[in-house]
């Protein structure tokens, strides 16, 4: 009977040893596996360049800020603004395709840039590189999430549970990417450049070895009319503002952050902690949030969370701007708003995923996963200028980060009223 009584403890012990994260990759299919080690992949490639792009056209082609910024901003929308045009593309004609032609031009783009010293190949080659983007990334993303809901009608688990691994590798490549790229510069740029076509030229090798020319389950879709069905899903529509919120709030980590950090520290030197801080957040505790949410909230509930705690982080930056603390003790509130932000964003995103397959119609996957980062990048895009627009209207500190508080606190009403799929998300 002692025996019999001890069983259960060892095996409990066995089972508690094994991480959250280890017991769903265990049970994911080879599918899954590659195309969430893709992601991983995607920004090493990535970010092992674009963090170093502005100064390397600055001082080494020698553009003026302006033009700077242009072409940065060129590359964002020949990404964020072309999704859509990816998604229809996957729809249209599959995942592996369309993969493999996103991994072509990042290569050709990367290698372009390395070379390039003049302003117009400059242009051409930024452009390509966002376009890339716009190809692959609906791709891997739209068939994560139609992978993820055929995991959890298997009984394996919350879908938002695959989806918060494939965020917590895509913020480890974050991570890698500019570390990589750093230390590929002291050789020099175009070093960074080709090291992430390198790194692009192994995926698209990997993809056309490993990825099956068909995918169960996925039908081309060739009629017309998918783009007015579309813009009349109202919950949708309501799903991408809500969204866009989020990523709006995510982009004052570029924008009121570095004013704050340089106000309180005298210079913008503690930002990069700030944001190793939340990569290392999101890489070590993303699925573990997820996976407690998973078991309490649906998706609604779970967006709401995400986008309050958002709220309450501009609004501890409010409440303490008028201490006006400066050094290690001023950084605190700085610090508080990107722990906040990014728990925030650990449940937001995962749960927007998850939330598209239930609203989308089923052949037309690629092209509403495309449409949440057309929309909400649209409305970034706009809601950029006027938030930026309060660094320069001399309004005091507390009421700009009341404002911005605002933003994802007024979302919350935006988001649909019925959860997508009944009871919690697991």
């Amino acid at each position: 009977m002692h025996v019999l009584r001890n069983r259960p403890v060892r095996r409990a012990a066995r089972t508690s040893s094994t991480s959250p994260r280890e017991r769903t990759w265990a049970r994911l299919s080879p599918l899954l596996r590659l195309l969430i080690l893709t992601q991983l992949a995607f920004n090493i490639g990535f970010f092992a360049v674009l963090p170093f792009l502005a100064e390397h056209l600055g001082t080494a082609i020698g553009m003026a800020g302006w033009l700077v910024g242009f072409v940065l901003g060129l590359r964002t929308f020949s990404q964020q603004g072309l999704f859509v045009v990816g998604g229809w593309l996957v729809d249209r004609h599959g995942v592996r395709p369309v993969v493999l032609a996103g991994c072509a031009a990042r290569i050709a783009g990367f290698a372009w840039l390395g070379y390039a010293e003049r302003t117009w190949a400059v242009i051409g080659a930024v452009l390509l590189i966002g376009f890339a983007a716009a190809l692959f990334s609906p791709a891997v993303e739209s068939e994560v999430a139609r992978q993820a809901v055929a995991w959890e009608r298997e009984g394996h688990g919350a879908r938002t549970r695959v989806l918060a691994l494939f965020t917590a590798c895509g913020q480890a490549g974050t991570f890698i990417g500019p570390l990589l790229g750093g230390l590929l510069l002291t050789v020099d740029f175009r070093a960074a450049c080709l090291a992430g076509a390198g790194v692009f030229l192994l995926v698209l090798t990997g993809h056309a070895w490993l990825m099956p020319r068909h995918i169960p389950g996925r039908v081309p879709v060739r009629e017309r009319g998918g783009v007015r069905v579309l813009l009349r899903n109202r919950r949708f529509l309501a799903l991408c503002c809500a969204y866009g919120s989020y990523l709006l709030a995510y982009n004052q980590l570029y924008l009121a952050l570095p004013d704050e950090v340089e106000r309180a520290a005298g210079s913008q030197v503690p930002l990069s902690w700030l944001f190793a801080l939340s990569s290392l957040l999101v890489v070590c505790a993303q699925l573990p949030v997820t996976r407690w949410a998973g078991d309490r909230l649906d998706l609604r509930r779970s967006m709401t969370a995400g986008l309050l705690l958002i709220a309450a982080g501009f609004a501890v930056v409010a409440a303490a701007r008028p201490a006006a603390w400066t050094g290690t003790v001023g950084l605190l509130p700085a610090a508080g708003y990107v722990v906040l932000l990014t728990l925030g964003q650990m449940l937001v995103v995962p749960a927007a995923r998850a939330w598209v397959p239930d609203l989308a119609e089923d052949t037309r996957l690629g092209l509403y996963t495309g449409a949440l980062s057309s929309v909400s990048g649209l409305i970034v895009l706009i809601g950029s200028s006027a938030t930026g627009s309060l660094l320069d209207l001399g309004l005091p500190a507390t009421v700009r980060w009341l404002v911005l508080a605002a933003v994802p606190a007024l979302a919350v009403t935006l988001l649909p009223r019925r959860p997508a799929s009944p009871g919690p998300t697991g």
